[in-house]
């Protein structure tokens, strides 16, 4: 019973700490896109602006609902949930702190350390697509189709490299369990040091899983006016708005357990944490939070930097660049483990 209490206490803290994450997000795009163009950004709602996502939830909430006559009803309203749904659940497994002692029973800083658990977050991330390709389809319109057909097309292609990026990873920990590969990299070292191409190739990879720039084919507002939430409005537009950036946490999360240590505070051994008591585990906390912090940062960056590829130079690079790249470096881990063995 007390298990079940902790676990049910760790999915309400995780679902607030992303939910927060997501407003901080939003808020970021906004001040680092002013910043990298010479402009103020958001600085009248709050301090700073810090209240401007309130004030832009507030907002969504306001708007009139409008769902127009010709979509397939039951659809359209479903999939901005199909999308924003498995974003929040992809991070369920990733563990974002040491376990620390508690009444005498050992509290994971992980809702479900599952034995699959890199299989569940590809499973995740994969289900994701029919929100988008459900939404360009049930509104009936030709340019969120066009939308929608795009970011099929795109998974696809993308979640081949990042599948095959991963699997490098797999064969260096012999494990799919999420803490295994924490454990792995605090006892030999990182995988980004190990493994730098697979990293440079998820990089890339959850670029396009994630559409955003210069990846957003699906949105693409100067050829399809907004892609396949063309016409959505008021909250429904909102949740594609948030489960983009709640895809973008988890990815991030995602990177940081895969090739940072996760949690692994750097030039800190498990010892020294251990020795710290429940202070090594906020250690550790602040440790996953500020390299996942890292990564969102990047994606800003990179988004208010870069142009758009045209949409035939995305599926080269995917199909003709990335994919053998990936394919090398499986068979180039196979044969130096082969050696060193």
């Amino acid at each position: 019973m007390f298990n079940i209490w902790i676990t049910l206490i760790q999915i309400v803290v995780v679902f607030g700490v992303t939910m927060l994450g997501i407003m901080v997000c939003i808020y970021l795009e906004r001040r680092v896109s002013a910043f990298l163009q010479d402009r103020l950004g958001p600085n009248r709602t709050g301090p700073k602006g810090l209240l401007q996502p309130i004030a832009d939830g507030i907002k969504f909430f306001m708007k009139e609902d409008i769902i127009p006559d010709f979509v397939i009803r039951w659809l359209y309203i479903l999939s901005p949930g199909i999308l924003m749904a498995p974003a929040l659940l992809g991070i369920a497994v990733i563990p974002f702190g040491k376990p620390f002692e508690l009444f005498g029973y050992t509290i994971p800083m992980q809702i479900a350390d599952l034995n699959i658990g890199i299989l569940y977050i590809l499973a995740m991330t994969s289900i994701g697509i029919y929100g988008l390709v459900l939404g360009g389809w049930s509104s009936n319109s030709k340019y969120p189709l066009l939308g929608g057909l795009r970011s099929s097309a795109q998974m696809i292609s993308y979640e081949l490299t990042m599948g095959l990026a991963i699997v490098s990873v797999l064969m260096a920990t012999g494990s799919m369990l999420m803490s295994d590969i924490v454990a792995e990299q605090m006892q030999n070292g990182w995988f980004i040091w190990r493994q730098p191409l697979a990293f440079v190739l998820f990089w890339i990879a959850i670029f396009a899983e994630t559409n955003r720039l210069p990846f957003d084919m699906t949105e693409a507002e100067q050829e399809l006016v907004g892609g396949y939430h063309t016409e959505y409005s008021s909250m429904k537009f909102a949740m594609f708005f948030m489960g983009e950036y709640a895809s973008m946490i988890t990815v991030s999360a995602l990177i940081t357990t895969l090739f940072l240590g996760g949690w692994a505070v750097p030039f800190v051994s498990l010892e020294t944490l251990d020795s710290f008591g429940i202070w090594g585990t906020l250690l550790s906390v602040a440790s996953f939070v500020a390299k996942t912090g890292f990564f969102i940062l990047v994606y800003i960056w990179v988004r208010w930097t870069l142009p758009r590829f045209r949409y035939d130079q995305l599926m080269r690079l995917g199909w003709k660049v990335l994919l053998p790249i990936a394919l090398f470096n499986i068979v180039l881990t196979g044969i130096l483990m082969a050696v060193w063995k």
